[in-house]
Parts: C-alpha cells; sequence; structure tokens
C-alpha cells in the first residue's frame, strides 16, 4: 500500500473512531449513564482499538474531546478527561500483544484521574477512594466487559477490516 493511501486510512479510521466514540456517549447519556459519580460509557468499550490499530489513538482522544465538549462538561473535564482517555489509548497500544492485560491502561487512569475532576470541577462532596470505586466500576464494565465482547466480535475479521 502506498504511502498516501495508508496516510489517508489512519486519517479516516480515526475519524471513524471519533465520530462512533461521539455517537456512543450520546446515547449513554440519554440514558443518564456517561456522568456523575457512576459513569458507564458505552463509548469507552472502545478503548480497546488500539490493539487493532494505532489510528484508535487520536480518534479516541479527539472523540472523547469532542464528545465533552458537546455533553456541556466543564474545560477541567473537557482538558482532563480527554488527557485520560489519550493515556489509556496509548497504554493499550503498548500492550497490545497482551492476553488481557491491554484493557487495564484505560481503567487504571480513569480511575485515578476523573474522581479529582468529579470532585474539584463538579463540586461533588463523595470522598476521592469512593469516587475511585464508581468509576473504576463503570470502567470496568465498560472496558473489560463491553470491550472484551467488541474485542472478540472484530477480532475474527481483524485482518479484513483493519488493513494496514
Amino acid at each position: 500500500m502506498n504511502k498516501r493511501r495508508s496516510n489517508a486510512l489512519y486519517v479516516a479510521w480515526g475519524a471513524m473512531i471519533a465520530a462512533l466514540y461521539v455517537v456512543l456517549t450520546y446515547v449513554a447519556s440519554l440514558f443518564g449513564l456517561s456522568s456523575g459519580a457512576i459513569q458507564v460509557r458505552l463509548s469507552e468499550m472502545l478503548c480497546i482499538l488500539p490493539i487493532f490499530t494505532p489510528a484508535a489513538i487520536p480518534g479516541l482522544f479527539v472523540g472523547c474531546l469532542l464528545s465533552n465538549l458537546l455533553t456541556g462538561c466543564v474545560i477541567w473535564d473537557v482538558i482532563f478527561g480527554s488527557l485520560a482517555t489519550l493515556m489509556g489509548a496509548i497504554g493499550t497500544y503498548l500492550l497490545r500483544k497482551t492476553r488481557f492485560v491491554f484493557t487495564l491502561p484505560p481503567v487504571v487512569v480513569n480511575t485515578i484521574m476523573v474522581p479529582f475532576v468529579l470532585r474539584y470541577a463538579y463540586g461533588l462532596e463523595d470522598a476521592i477512594w469512593y469516587l475511585m470505586i464508581t468509576v473504576g466500576i463503570g470502567e470496568v464494565i465498560s472496558i473489560c466487559g463491553l470491550g472484551m465482547i467488541l474485542k472478540s466480535v472484530l477480532w475474527k475479521n481483524r485482518s479484513a477490516l483493519f488493513q494496514q
């Protein structure tokens, strides 16, 4: 595949992943799942996609950034939530050859960062440790649960779907 086509494919994959992230965040938001102390963002299941393509890294970052902007999050959530997703996506990519461990970077990063955003940007009065537990549970459901289901579905056709 020539370099120009490869670059275009990379950008297209990133854009599709970002768009899908935004749509899934809106769906979760409609059901009240994507914000607050207990968050089960359906879009977070996409954080496993860096095991298939590095284009998922900027796609997830931009998708999270746009989702947070479009759903009316405060600026600190837009910044730190998007950075947490970026760091988790990079970690997933770096651990892509492991069996299950690749799911842990986004879970760990969000479990550590998001509670501080909830506490200091939104003024939630819950203890940080409590918010870490609730956010962590939501991340485990989204990434380790739903994300692994998504991985299983995509894995069978990975070479056709994610051409290099």
